[in-house]
């Protein structure tokens, strides 16, 4: 079956048709497009919401598996965690007399510090972001520049392509545990000098890592202590003495770090995720809001004849 146009049409007559369709097909996506930005900013606006702070908030159960090491929970309210109990029994870390286990409760005194979680702080504040784009490329921009509009959906992508991402967990830019530990007054009782508690977020659940540290000994290369960081008690240092040579079974048992001034080694490591279910339906919104502006982008892209800016 043939293809060909009959009668002939003119070779510039035909390119001045084929200019004349990709204009119409560009001012038709261009208007389409208003109504894809109406329908992201609903979506987004969801995931603000499931990130804000609501009373009571988000209470999520820690347990360590397989062990007693850790029990407890956490309340989360937007991006802070505003209550907390959680009992430690961990070899390095003696109970007080008389109890079971080391309890730690965040402090409601009001001049602790605030937990928050860094991570959900950045995806609240692109998500804001994102509405920022689609009102100003909705009302206050050029809806009929394709290429004010194909600027702003880059932008709009971008933005949500790392709020799912801090979501997601960061895999490069974050601080480590020991330059991010929490402080110490957080807690009630206060902290002792060799506990470090970290939290984060990975694959839209809380993590908490807790880490109890010794002196590191420079020539044996283990985490058996020359002597006890400074600022402990005559109990923790004593722990710290007489349970130096026990052997440790982590990742991280063999490696030195810097943490409060002082250099240390790990010597019990327990690591404890808790989904969270607002976190998780906010990730999966981001997801799909990101499918649904990379296909806008595409195609648009396709009508003004820069698929080759997709790879980009």
């Amino acid at each position: 079956m043939s293809t060909l146009a009959w009668p002939p049409i003119a070779s510039h007559d035909l390119t001045r048709e084929l200019e004349a369709t990709n204009a119409r097909e560009l001012a038709w996506l261009l208007v389409s497009l208003q109504d894809t930005l109406a329908s992201l900013k609903s979506g987004l606006e969801e995931c603000a919401a499931l990130l804000a702070p609501q009373e009571p908030g988000s209470t999520l159960v820690l347990s360590s598996l397989r062990s007693e090491s850790l029990k407890g929970y956490i309340t989360r309210v937007g991006t802070r965690i505003v209550k907390g109990d959680i009992q430690l029994r961990l070899p390095s870390l003696p109970p007080p007399k008389g109890q079971p286990a080391y309890r730690l409760s965040v402090s409601s005194l009001p001049t602790a510090p605030t937990i928050v979680l860094e991570q959900l702080k950045t995806a609240r504040t692109l998500i804001n972001a994102c509405l920022d784009v689609v009102d100003a490329t909705r009302w206050t921009g050029d809806a009929g520049n394709a290429d004010f509009i194909s600027s702003q959906i880059r932008l709009l992508h971008e933005n949500i392509q790392e709020a799912k991402g801090a979501l997601k967990g960061w895999s490069d830019g974050h601080k480590s545990w020991s330059d991010d530990s929490l402080e110490p007054t957080t807690f009630d009782p206060p902290l002792p000098a060799i506990l470090s508690l970290h939290l984060s977020i990975s694959e839209a659940a809380i993590v908490l890592h807790v880490r109890t540290v010794g002196g590191s000994d420079a020539h044996t290369g283990t985490n058996t202590p020359l002597s006890a960081p400074s600022g402990l008690s005559f109990r923790e240092r004593f722990t710290t003495a007489f349970t130096g040579g026990k052997p440790v079974f982590h990742d991280e048992a063999h490696q030195a770090f810097t943490f409060r001034g002082q250099e240390v080694r790990v010597r019990d490591k327990v690591r404890v995720e808790s989904a969270d279910p607002s976190l998780m339906a906010a990730m999966a919104k981001l997801g799909a809001l990101e499918r649904n502006v990379a296909l806008s982008r595409r195609a648009l892209h396709v009508v003004m004849g820069k698929e080759d800016e997709d790879e980009t």
